[in-house]
């Protein structure tokens, strides 16, 4: 049925329980997964940052922003391996975490998400937005949903 699923991870307790179903539907499905997450843009320093001398340069950020992706990933590749499940990862710098998992989907062929919700409700859902609920929006190709 699918071939190449992306499994999103913000490396949460509840997107730890959604890679391990997803390496599990993709064993059972004899597809590979790509695991993958998004880390936050470089921001630019405003002032008190650039006064009290606490700036971050641009490769200083990519060289974080890389090693923070490998900590996210590294026990997902690991539960992958574990799994027998072909693998790949992938990580971008974004602000927009959903955004990133669909063209991140659509740039490694993938032919399905697989991800977690976190389930929010009420203010704290206003508050932290549904990154979940705007892949189903925004995703040409199957989305499940891990709860």
């Amino acid at each position: 049925m699918y071939k190449h699923i992306l499994i999103p991870t913000d490396g949460s307790p509840t997107a730890d329980k959604a890679v391990e179903a997803g390496l599990d539907f993709a064993r059972e499905a004899g597809a590979r997964v790509t695991l993958f997450t998004a880390v936050p843009e470089y921001q630019v320093p405003n002032e008190a940052e650039l006064m009290a001398r606490h700036v971050v340069s641009i490769e200083e950020h990519n060289r974080r922003s890389a090693q923070k992706a490998q900590e996210i990933l590294a026990p997902a590749l690991e539960r992958a391996r574990a799994a027998g499940v072909a693998h790949d990862s992938d990580f971008v710098q974004s602000d927009r975490p959903s955004e990133a998992i669909v063209a991140a989907a659509q740039a490694h062929g993938c032919d399905a998400i697989f991800m977690s919700s976190h389930g929010r409700k009420g203010m704290a859902r206003l508050w932290h937005g549904s990154e979940t609920e705007d892949v189903l929006t925004h995703s040409a190709i199957p989305t499940l949903v891990y709860r």
